[in-house]
Parts: C-alpha cells; sequence; structure tokens
C-alpha cells in the first residue's frame, strides 16, 4: 500500500496529493469497485461531484470501507444549473444525502457561472461556516473569475481544480494560485492518454522504470499540484498511486513543460459554450 503524502490547506486540513476522480463511474457497482481498490491501495481523497451522478455510491463504498471517515478527504461540487436557480444549499443538502455524511472535506463551485458564481461563493461561504465544508474552493476558475472573488470575500479559495497536465500547463494560473495560498488540483492529469506516446515522457519514464502515466503525474507533484486521476481498473488506480519513488531533475522538468500545446481534453458543459 502506498502511503499518499499531503499539501496544507489554506485552512491549514492536509489534503491528499493523489486521490481518485469518479466522472463517469456509472456503471452498476463501477465506483464502489473503483473506491474498495483505490482504498486498499493507499488513496484517501475521491473526488465525485453531483452531476457526476454516482455520489450515492460514493456514500455506499465510503460505509463499506473499513477506513474510518476522519482518515478519508471527500470531495463534491455543485452544478450549474443549481447556481442558476439559486439553490445551493438544497443542492449541498441533496449531495450529503447521498453520500450519507454529515460533512464534506471541500465542496467546489464546478464551474464559474457568469452571473452566478459571485452568489454562489457567498452561500459556499455559508455551508463552510456551519462546518458541513470543512473547506471550500472553486474549479474551472481563471484568474479574472478569482479577483472578482476576492472583491466580494474575505475567504480566499483553499483549492482551484483545473484541467492540468503536460500537454496543457496552465504555469501562469498556477504560479497565481500558488502565491495567494490556493492550492492547485489537476483533474484529467492523464489527458486520456493523449501524451502517453510523446518520445519526451517515454524516454524519460524508461530511465525510472516509469510508465508515461506515472511520469505526468509525477511532474504535477514536483509542481506543488495534487493529482485526481480517474479510472475504474484496480491494476492502473495501484499503479497511478506507485509515483512517489522517484524525482524529475530539473532538466527533466522543462522537458516535460516544452509539451505544452494547450491542448483541452476535456470537454466546457453545453450550457457555457
Amino acid at each position: 500500500m502506498t502511503v499518499i503524502p499531503s499539501l496544507t490547506l489554506n485552512t491549514q486540513d492536509p489534503m491528499p496529493l493523489l486521490g481518485l476522480g469518479v466522472y463517469k463511474a456509472t456503471a452498476p457497482n463501477e465506483v464502489e469497485t473503483a473506491i474498495s481498490a483505490a482504498l486498499d491501495a493507499g488513496y484517501r481523497l475521491i473526488d465525485t461531484a453531483s452531476v457526476y451522478k454516482n455520489e450515492d455510491g460514493v456514500g455506499r463504498a465510503v460505509k463499506a470501507s473499513s477506513v474510518p471517515r476522519e482518515e478519508l478527504f471527500i470531495t463534491t461540487k455543485v452544478w450549474n444549473t443549481a447556481q442558476r436557480i439559486g439553490n445551493i444549499e438544497g443542492a449541498f443538502e441533496r449531495s450529503l444525502d447521498r453520500l450519507q455524511m454529515d460533512y464534506v472535506d471541500l465542496y467546489l463551485v464546478h464551474w464559474p457561472v457568469p452571473g452566478c458564481y459571485l452568489d454562489t461563493w457567498r452561500a459556499l461561504e455559508k455551508i463552510y461556516a456551519s462546518g458541513r465544508a470543512k473547506a471550500i474552493g472553486v474549479s474551472n476558475f481563471e484568474i479574472h473569475h478569482l479577483e472578482e472573488l476576492y472583491q466580494i470575500s474575505g475567504i480566499v479559495p483553499a483549492v482551484n481544480q483545473i484541467e492540468y497536465h503536460p500537454l496543457w500547463n496552465q504555469s501562469e494560473l498556477r504560479a497565481y494560485c500558488q502565491e495567494k495560498g490556493i492550492a492547485v488540483q489537476a483533474y484529467a492529469p492523464l489527458a486520456r492518454g493523449a501524451y502517453f506516446n510523446r518520445d519526451t515522457i517515454i524516454q524519460i519514464g524508461k530511465k525510472y522504470g516509469k510508465t508515461p502515466a506515472q511520469t505526468g503525474l509525477r511532474w504535477l507533484i514536483q509542481k506543488g499540484i495534487s493529482v485526481i486521476p480517474k479510472s475504474s481498473n484496480p491494476a492502473r488506480i495501484a499503479s497511478n498511486a506507485d509515483v512517489f519513488d522517484f524525482e524529475l531533475n530539473d532538466i527533466e522538468m522543462r522537458a516535460i513543460d516544452a509539451l505544452d500545446e494547450k491542448f483541452r481534453s476535456a470537454g466546457i458543459p453545453e450550457d457555457l459554450r
């Protein structure tokens, strides 16, 4: 079992540097099987969202596990529809009900819905004050969105969850967030395999006896970025966590930096296009 280190959020709570994403894990028992394998492999962070339609499965998997709830870090997110109708509190309570939990470790604004996300953030502040979310943050926010938050709120987001991988190196946004005390978390860190055939990644990985996936994840972790690769395959889940026994040197880090081509592997919701 891998011991996964953590970074410290601006709430002073630890968040694992690697966790399991469960996007699109909706087949019967898929999310339960994936979480069981992940917990066995040493994972303690599980990332879901109301729009993923599997919070109930996450709740069942956590209930069935022998790992105490307080050792887990559970993230979920408020979807765009709830933002537009202004029912953040109701959406959050429904998430808790599906998860069978009385709190989450992190609650995120899933997308910065124009005309809504500032009010959504105010609602998250109240949830945070109630103790039902140990930390609150955002997802898919750019610098100008974050600047607008600062103008209306004294609470700095604990996390900004963004797409980040060797083919989309959002270095300016990462540097901005880290300077402001906002932890960066990478979703789609494997870019759905899009960089696995790149010679740079393959050759660097060979030097350490690591796969392209492991090499890409290690590059992110060395930038202080938490990663949440999605998989339902137990062997791949274990492999993705096997990234803490080697270190890339500066030349290798820069070589991977140079692969950036602003490639977006995840889609933008239709209601935001």
